[in-house]
């Protein structure tokens, strides 16, 4: 559960930065635009993935135990 806490708190970071840096109404590119945000929440899904499937991989319960 920890790893879907750091989760959800990385994907909300991410969506929290994207809406408070804008580029206040100048003529300017967006210096972190939502394509980037979409992209980061995306590199972040692909790691918890990773984490999750790594850790059910690392355990020994075995799911025909009878026991």
């Amino acid at each position: 559960t920890t790893e879907l806490i750091a989760y959800v708190a990385a994907v909300l970071a991410v969506v929290v930065t994207a809406f408070a840096v804008s580029d206040n109404g100048n003529n300017t590119a967006d210096p972190f635009s939502a394509e980037q945000a979409l992209r980061y929440i995306t590199f972040l899904t692909i790691g918890y993935m990773i984490a999750r499937g790594l850790a059910k991989s690392g355990s020994r319960s075995n799911t025909r135990d009878n026991d």
